[in-house]
């Protein structure tokens, strides 16, 4: 269950851009926030506020607050699970030597091959 919410929440471009905004700095207040999602979309106050409360239920997102300003700080630890469970396993050495081949067979030219028969 905590994974639906967590590949939910990195569905949305909106959401990732959010995360990745707070990778490059924690302790954004939510007019920061809305200034970087400004930059690449038009969205409300509102809009953005939304974004975070769904990455905060993921556990994405953590809120502290300061003074009269509510600061977001990025919890990176459930991606971190998910790679674990998810891409972790499918990078085992008999997958990486699979992706490997898929990868030079894909970059042979035609010209490579000419001449040989399968």
């Amino acid at each position: 269950m905590e994974d639906d919410l967590v590949f939910k929440a990195l569905a949305d471009r909106t959401r990732r851009l959010l995360l990745d905004t707070l990778f490059e700095r924690d302790g954004r207040s939510l007019g920061e926030l809305e200034e970087v999602v400004n930059r690449h979309t038009e969205m409300s106050r509102y809009g953005v506020s939304k974004h975070l409360r769904l990455l905060a239920e993921a556990d994405l997102v953590t809120v502290r607050k300061s003074g009269r300003e509510r600061l977001h700080y990025l919890n990176a630890v459930p991606i971190r699970l998910i790679h674990d469970r998810w891409i972790d396993k499918y990078t085992e050495p008999h997958i990486r030597a699979l992706t490997d081949l898929k990868t030079l067979a894909e970059s042979e030219t035609p010209a490579d091959t000419e001449g040989h028969e399968r």
